[in-house]
């Protein structure tokens, strides 16, 4: 009697198990969550960086430190080619900054209200600072996903979305 009991304790804790197992991977407990990554880099007169604008769908930013040209181009789902090309001009963003710029570019996700209509701003912000003078600004961009699922071509403006000085003096170079 008592080998019957414990067997069919046995046989309950081993069916517990299995369904808590089961139940785990059935409601996705077992499964890794994605990486996000973007990348940056820059040289003495230019930054590249990438940032998501749409899910499974990045965009190529470039700024040009001596013109001050912030450009994108967006990969259409549809062609695999570039169909959207974006831009703006920062350095009137920039007040007071030497001739000779220090651009620093990142990029971000960002989860704010993205609008409604054919034309929302993308998942990503463009950061981008100014070392000598401590001054940062963030950009948004405009992109229509209904445009990039048919392949049709898109172009416009960066929106500003905000910044201002993170530095309280101003630094020269000696």
């Amino acid at each position: 009697m008592l080998q019957r009991l414990c067997n069919h304790a046995s046989l309950m804790i081993v069916g517990i198990v299995v369904g808590a197992a089961l139940s785990a991977g059935w409601h996705g407990a077992t499964r890794m969550a994605p990486a996000h990554a973007t990348a940056t880099h820059g040289a003495d007169n230019f930054a590249i960086a990438t940032g998501l604008v749409d899910d499974g769908i990045e965009a190529l930013y470039f700024l040009d430190f001596l013109t001050g040209d912030l450009r994108a181009a967006v990969i259409s789902r549809r062609t695999g080619e570039f169909s959207g090309f974006f831009e703006y001009n920062v350095l009137s963003d920039f007040v007071g900054m030497t001739d000779e710029p220090n651009f620093l570019m990142v990029t971000g996700q960002a989860d704010i209200p993205r609008g409604r209509g054919p034309t929302q701003i993308g998942n990503s912000l463009i950061y981008i600072a100014e070392a000598t003078s401590g001054q940062v600004y963030a950009y948004a961009l405009p992109y229509s996903s209904t445009l990039n699922a048919a392949g049709k071509p898109q172009s416009g403006n960066f929106y500003r979305v905000g910044g201002g000085y993170f530095r309280d003096a101003f630094v020269r170079d000696p």
